[in-house]
């Protein structure tokens, strides 16, 4: 009896085992470059995708515009080399990070957001919120900081922390402050990043009149959800001129789409 479970149990692994590899038996073929014409085509490439799962998104997602979301801690960008994401897709938008909590400005906020500008890429720029200040301070001090012009995306509001000192419904009238609050000033409404997780369980029900971006990094994931503006569904990507990992993120929609819900 104890046999028959366990060749049981090796025979169900060996089937997974052998699903997954055909499930993306594409991005297995691009990352060892087994087939032929993936050889020849892709042959000039220093670099390949970070993973399998990479390519197998993007491939599935190759209408939709690509890009990526930067801070401080990509260092000293060289913006005039930010084309493409592995010398493959065109890199057509960046989220830059510009303020944190009520006092902390991004170290390379101001040269990310003209160098982005210059290199003419789509740019928007968001801020990451911390549940235990105060709403409004840090709404100033992202409108004291980010002065969005025409081709410009909504401002971002970053929450991905849960609460020390407060509880939840005092979390979500600070986060409906704060947008409100933005809204106001710049005259658009703002898009709101979480975790999947996080959108399900303290955002999807009472924030529905907002636009998401959200993060979700699974490895069998391979397409947005229709309520989904934007998807970040990589942290470990390799983007020409920026040394390191970078977030990608897929917009639900093609580049004149994403032209479409700019500042006007």
């Amino acid at each position: 009896m104890k046999k028959t479970i366990k060749t049981g149990v090796i025979v169900f692994f060996i089937a997974l085992f052998l699903g997954t590899v055909y499930h993306y038996r594409d991005g297995l073929a691009y990352y060892f470059s087994f087939k032929t014409d993936k050889v020849l085509d892709k042959e000039a490439r220093a670099k390949k995708l970070s993973d399998v799962r990479n390519y197998q998104v993007l491939e599935k997602n190759e209408a939709k515009a690509i890009g990526i979301d930067v801070s401080e801690y990509q260092g000293d960008i060289e913006w005039d080399a930010v084309e493409t994401l592995d010398n493959d897709y065109k890199i057509s938008f960046v989220f830059i990070r510009a303020t944190v909590g009520d006092d902390r400005l991004d170290k390379r906020f101001k040269e990310n957001w003209l160098k982005a500008k210059e290199n003419q890429l789509i740019r928007g720029a968001y801020h990451y919120y911390r549940p235990n200040e105060n709403s409004l301070e840090q709404a100033e001090l992202f409108i004291k900081t980010v002065r969005l012009q025409k081709g410009d995306l909504p401002p971002v509001l970053d929450i991905e922390k849960l609460p020390e000192n407060q509880s939840i419904e005092r979390l979500k009238i600070g986060l409906r402050r704060w947008l409100i609050a933005v809204e106001e000033h710049y005259k658009v409404k703002p898009i709101i990043y979480t975790g999947e997780s996080y959108y399900d369980d303290f955002l999807k029900e009472e924030f529905s009149d907002y636009l998401f971006w959200i993060a979700n990094y699974n490895f069998y994931r391979e397409k947005l959800e229709e309520d989904w503006l934007f998807w970040q569904f990589t942290e470990k990507a390799t983007v020409s001129g920026i040394n390191g990992n970078v977030d990608v993120n897929i917009f639900n929609g093609d580049l004149q789409q994403l032209q479409f819900i700019t500042k006007e």
